[in-house]
């Protein structure tokens, strides 16, 4: 049995958390490292994050007369890997998805439950001990079950934290104490319900079925379990001897090929196509199976592909599926050849014929044996290379053999329609949305499901078997039960044996988002607060096997669907685009990245270079430049303390406010810069949030970055040096104000991305450090946004379009960084000149301009400057130009040196375009069309010729008149 286990999952059980104590990692800039070092941060702040239990969801907030109705509950359950496993990429991104869906739940105001787990993983677990044994000598049959499985509770309990401790390095909140093991009671007891209930309802039975075996393993394994790979093999053509006389083509055969000779001996049948006019006279006619002498019938089946092979196949129901299909059809034997270890039994090696040989051969040693055989016997006639699809297990990679087998199974159709319907009506969405599709023709087209393993490791199937009736048996939850059932059916003194097989691991995790919440305690707390859940976010490529297995199983059992959105994320692979894999050298670990760049670079590109449902690409270049992105927010922080060091308390009592969210700017009293800067903040904010709301995460991250770069970093903080370094007294508070007021905003927006880094500096920021949902950033309200001065906005457009054509001319006329620049500003309308001569500081920091040679006027009064060729005319935007006398731009000597050396070579171009016009027969023989393209070409350079002329001689002009 399963270690006993507190149930964390009643909320009335459990203890208050304790006080939050205050994060203090200092206010200053001199206390922070010039680089942001995320070991310093990362392992600190999550043990204060879980130890003050930040991770669990807050109460329901209680309705007021501003507020009528509480925050929308958000629940979500991880995914849970296996509990044996170790991080992969996979694991990064549905953790990183998912903790940015909690932390944004949680900062929004809503009861947020992130519930993790893990899976008892029934085939990779059992695999991994019984290697162990082996290496110590010893075999799970030899030690018997409850041994075996006390070894895998020990395996367990050593191994199995690895991978929930992995998860923490990755930053995911998820609240810990509601963490579920499948094979926990409280769980195991959901799942033995369901099997019950499913059976009381006829959809669990019993029956001899084709699945998937896995030989080594000694179980049946799920499509999900089996991947096809492409691999050299060959294909075998051999003559299939005829009965009674019949033949193909004047000869008493017919032609096969196959790629599996050694499935020959369990051949019932061979298969035309009925409309093939080559083997017309053949059906219904007989052959004799090679070695074996069984006297099998020709049949027609539209399956057959007329043009593959020799255009007729060998059916051998017991190991194909499509023959196992044609047998259903044609009423066929089906002669199952191999025992569970791959081996040849003696269905297959017939006692008295040439095929006794094989008896206890394994397939492959087989599969040789018996072509030479064939050889010896002139039926064999050729052998060719051909590339097979050949089915492997992902748990050591040992060929899948398709083999009838007694097995439990679950009906599906009955459970399937609802499932649609949930979808279809709304109910469920599926994201994205192209994935409907995908989703339906698999549901439209579902087959019956075999549950049963034959592991020990997992939920042992709850069927007890009457042993004085063998045929006979009882479906009960637990032992007592049976015995009851079984006494009241059959009389006492039974003897009951529980099955020996135990459930596919997909059915204990179809239960998943509801048996974690306490069903079938349909009263929970945690069932009746946060069931359904709001989001499964998975990977597309398990959507099958699990997503829909988990809303048929929720609506079959709960009567509701059990989540209301599907959100499905891509496969992660390299920077090229290659899957990863171990073959290959591709692999990246997660855990070496954070080693080198951090956790929070890490996630921030695996989300930012996503979008729903497609594959990323995952470069180091870019999460290096992630890395430096985190460090660039870092020094804008830095860049913020250092002008905080010297303000009196009042003011940073002010600043508490500001940082505390519930400050709210007037917009009128402040400058342009400012009113642009708050205005594209709560444009952001809008943005953000919506996007998220959206689910479409990359998005949102891209939106905080582009903000954070190219308009707090590139443009406000260079333009608040304005004024904390030279502006009055009222304009370095307004500037320290909104520097506090936009990075505060902005740590919030950025936190469910990059939650260490962001959680590090808010505590930086000055605040009331007083206990509350605002002395943590995980806990603390998401932005409000607010109003937004369009006018400002155009504004301050008008003065970047300004400062970049100053700086364009500089870089182009290659001024002496040190060189102050001759301006003469004209504007449209005096509005548009107070602005500029408001914020001319901007023009004398950013673009280096003269102070005392700047001018700012009306557009009439710049004369004939623009028709002046001693001076650069820039049109900046529509009513604002700028006149830079070139005598004062230009070093005339490198400039003529410049333009020579250009002309120079636009000359010689033209040369050789004029001697190729120029030649014999060119236009004669020459295409139509390439002859006016290279007199274009000419055309084009004679222009750039006489331009550069043109500036050379006006060079020359002025220097001479310097």
């Amino acid at each position: 049995p399963a270690p006993a286990v507190p149930d964390l999952r009643n909320v009335t059980q459990r203890p208050p958390p304790p006080p939050l104590s205050v994060y203090n990692p200092g206010v200053s800039a001199s206390e922070m490292p010039k680089q942001y070092d995320p070991t310093a941060v990362e392992a600190e702040l999550y043990a204060w994050w879980e130890s003050s239990r930040l991770f669990a969801p807050t109460p329901p907030a209680e309705p007021t007369t501003t507020t009528p109705g509480a925050p929308k509950q958000f629940s979500m359950t991880m995914p849970p890997p296996n509990v044996t496993g170790g991080l992969h990429m996979g694991h990064a991104m549905f953790s990183t998805l998912e903790d940015i869906m909690a932390r944004f739940a949680r900062m929004a105001g809503r009861p947020a439950l992130w519930l993790p787990g893990t899976d008892h993983a029934g085939i990779a677990t059992q695999m991994l001990v019984e290697r162990a044994m082996r290496a110590e000598g010893l075999d799970r049959k030899e030690v018997g079950r409850d041994a075996f499985l006390t070894r895998v509770w020990e395996w367990k309990k050593e191994k199995g934290g690895y991978i929930t401790e992995q998860l923490r390095r990755l930053g995911a909140s998820c609240d810990w104490e509601r963490e579920v093991f499948t094979l926990d009671d409280g769980y195991a007891a959901a799942v033995t319900e369901a099997f019950v209930r499913f059976h009381e309802q006829g959809l669990i039975y019993k029956g001899d079925y084709m699945v998937n075996w896995a030989p080594s393993l000694g179980t049946a394994v799920s499509d999900l379990e089996v991947e096809t790979v492409e691999e050299q093999g060959k294909m075998y053509y051999f003559n299939y001897p005829l009965a009674d006389g019949a033949t193909y083509d004047g000869h008493p055969y017919l032609p096969i090929a196959t790629t599996r000779p050694e499935t020959i001996l369990g051949d019932t049948a061979l298969c035309v196509h009925p409309a093939d006019p080559r083997f017309a006279h053949l059906v219904g006619r007989s052959a004799l199976v090679p070695l074996v002498g069984r006297a099998i019938p020709i049949v027609a089946d539209d399956y057959v592909d007329m043009e593959f092979g020799t255009g007729a196949l060998k059916i051998t129901p017991a190991h194909d599926v499509n023959d196992y299909a044609i047998a259903q059809r044609h009423g066929l034997a089906l002669v199952a050849i191999m025992n569970k270890d791959a081996t040849i039994n003696a269905a297959g090696a017939v006692e008295g014929t040439d095929a006794a040989a094989f008896l206890g051969m394994d397939r492959g040693e087989c599969r040789e044996k018996l072509w030479a055989a064939l050889e010896a016997r002139g039926i064999a006639a050729k052998v060719e290379p051909h590339t097979l699809r050949v089915p492997r297990s992902q748990r050591g990679g040992e060929v899948i053999e398709p083999m009838i087998s007694a097995q439990w199974f679950m009906k599906m159709d009955g459970l399937a329609a609802p499932a649609l319907e949930a979808v279809r009506s709304g109910d469920v969405r599926i994201l994205p949305e192209r994935f409907v599709k995908v989703y339906e023709n698999w549901l439209e087209n579902i087959h019956d499901w075999c549950i049963s393993r034959q592991l020990w490791w997992g939920h042992r199937i709850p069927v007890y078997y009457v042993s004085e009736r063998p045929e006979e048996f009882v479906v009960a939850r637990s032992p007592e039960e049976a015995r009851a059932k079984a006494e009241e059916k059959f009389g006492k003194d039974v003897t009951l044996t529980q099955e020996e097989d135990v459930l596919d691991t997909w059915f204990s995790s179809g239960l998943w988002p509801f048996a974690t919440l306490g069903w079938p305690d349909e009263e929970a707390p945690d069932f009746k607060q946060f069931y359904p859940n709001t989001v499964m976010e998975t990977g597309y490529d398990i959507l099958f096997f699990w997503v829909a297995r988990m809303i048929m199983m929720g609506i079959g059992l709960t009567g509701k669907a059990p989540f209301e959105i599907v959100y499905l994320h891509g496969l992660v692979r390299d920077g090229e685009g290659k899957k990863m894999s171990k073959t290959t050298g591709n692999v990246i670990d997660p855990l070496e990245v954070i080693g080198k760049y951090g956790t929070d670079a890490l996630r921030y590109t695996l989300v930012t270079g996503s979008t729903p449902g497609q594959d990323v690409p995952l470069s180091m270049e870019k999460i290096e430049s992630n890395r430096n992105f985190a460090n660039k927010l870092w020094n804008t922080a830095r860049f913020l303390l250092g002008n905080l060091e010297e303000i009196s308390d009042e003011e940073r009592k002010q600043l508490h406010e500001v940082s505390g969210g519930s400050f709210a700017l007037d917009m009128d009293a402040l400058s342009l810069p400012e009113r642009y800067i708050v205005s594209k903040l709560h444009i952001l904010v809008k943005d953000v949030t919506r996007s998220l709301e959206e689910y479409s995460f990359g998005e949102a991250g891209r939106q905080v970055s582009d903000f954070l770069w190219d308009e707090y970093a590139d443009w406000y903080i260079e333009v608040s040096k304005t004024r904390l370094y030279g502006g009055s007294e009222e304009s370095k508070v307004q500037a320290r104000r909104t520097l506090v007021y936009v990075l505060d905003t902005c740590l919030r927006l950025l936190h469910p991305f990059m939650p260490y880094v962001t959680e590090a500096l808010w505590h930086r920021i000055p605040r009331d450090t007083a206990a509350g949902p605002e002395s943590a950033l995980i806990t603390a309200a998401w932005p409000a946004g607010g109003p937004v001065d369009d006018a400002a906005v155009v504004a301050f457009g008008r003065m970047q379009k300004l400062v970049g054509a100053l700086r364009n001319a500089r870089a182009e006329y290659q001024v002496e960084h040190a060189k102050k620049l001759e301006v003469v500003v004209t504007a449209a309308d005096a509005g548009m000149q107070g602005e500029i001569a408001a914020e001319k500081a901007m023009l004398f920091l950013l673009c280096k301009v003269d102070e005392e040679r700047l001018e700012i006027s009306g557009m009439g009064d710049a004369g004939g400057a623009a028709d002046d060729e001693s001076v650069l005319h820039l049109i900046v935007d529509e009513g604002l130009e700028a006149y830079l006398p070139l005598r004062a731009l230009m070093n005339f000597e490198k400039e003529r040196v410049r333009l020579d050396k250009q002309l120079g070579k636009v000359q010689k171009d033209l040369e050789g375009l004029q001697r190729r016009l120029n030649a014999p027969g060119f236009a004669d023989k020459a295409p139509p069309e390439v002859i006016v393209e290279t007199q274009s070409k000419a055309a084009s350079l004679e222009d750039q010729v006489a331009a550069l002329q043109k500036r050379l001689a006006n060079v020359e002009k002025l220097a001479s008149g310097a």
